[in-house]
């Protein structure tokens, strides 16, 4: 099951997309979504197709790993459009195009956690919102959570995994049951899971205060996050890509 999990997970490369700066792929998320949010004509989505389908072949993260991230998803997305289809045939156009919108912003982020380090990404985070800083807003802190949330998700993942053979180990399969029982068994993991989570997250707790981190407030950094020409290229491309947008939905 651990390798059906994409979010927070690393895939080393040495594309273009893992070359950027962080920063510069955290703001390209961020344009991306406020030009993606006010998309109506079929150009403005054919557009961003394109642009998202060339992020990932520039990112050379297969397309089979981006497809079975988005499966979960993609159920969920599927049931408002079986309504209309069923009840409402009116709002299927709608909902066809708010279901697209959704897919390229999610593979978008699920590009950028593929191509970017979790501390690489807290970084540039931590550096974006660094004015936020004069207001009183924990920025270091606020990035150190950001990174541990995505990267406690194939953590979880692997302890659900290990639970799941320690069952099959004592004789039970999970996937013998069906129907109610195959939900309530996977009710009955949530327990187990909730336990060993909390434990691997208060011993993550004590290594960072054993380590004197604190609020990470001042600390320097072994790595400097310093702007390539790649990045401005791709900065140009984005900012062509919104004005476009604006262009093609007037």
């Amino acid at each position: 099951m651990t390798d059906k999990i994409v979010l927070g997970q690393y895939v080393p490369s040495d594309s273009v997309i893992h070359r950027l700066d962080p920063r510069t792929k955290l703001l390209i998320l961020v344009a991306f979504t406020i030009g993606s949010m006010h998309l109506q004509a079929i150009t403005g989505y054919i557009a961003a197709t394109v642009l998202a389908g060339g992020q990932l072949l520039l990112s050379r993260v297969p397309l089979r790993m981006l497809l079975r991230a988005l499966q979960p998803l993609l159920f969920i997305l599927l049931l408002p459009m079986l309504y209309h289809l069923l009840f409402n045939q009116e709002g299927i156009r709608n909902e066809l195009f708010a279901l697209w919108r959704i897919l390229l912003l999610v593979s978008l982020a699920l590009i950028l956690t593929l191509t970017t380090k979790p501390l690489d990404l807290a970084k540039g985070l931590e550096q974006l919102c660094q004015p936020l800083s004069r207001l009183g807003v924990p920025v270091e802190a606020l990035a150190l959570t950001v990174m541990l949330a995505i990267r406690f998700i194939p953590t979880i993942t692997q302890e659900l995994d290990r639970i799941l053979v320690a069952q099959q180990a004592r004789g039970y399969d999970i996937k013998d049951t069906k129907g109610l029982n195959r939900i309530q068994a996977y009710i009955q993991l949530v327990i187990p899971l909730l336990v060993t989570t909390l434990a691997r997250a208060e011993q993550l707790a004590m290594t960072i205060e054993a380590r004197a981190y604190g609020n990470g407030k001042g600390r320097t950094s072994y790595r400097v996050l310093k702007y390539a020409r790649m990045d401005y290229a791709a900065g140009g491309i984005m900012l062509a890509y919104v004005l476009l947008g604006i262009l093609l939905e007037r």
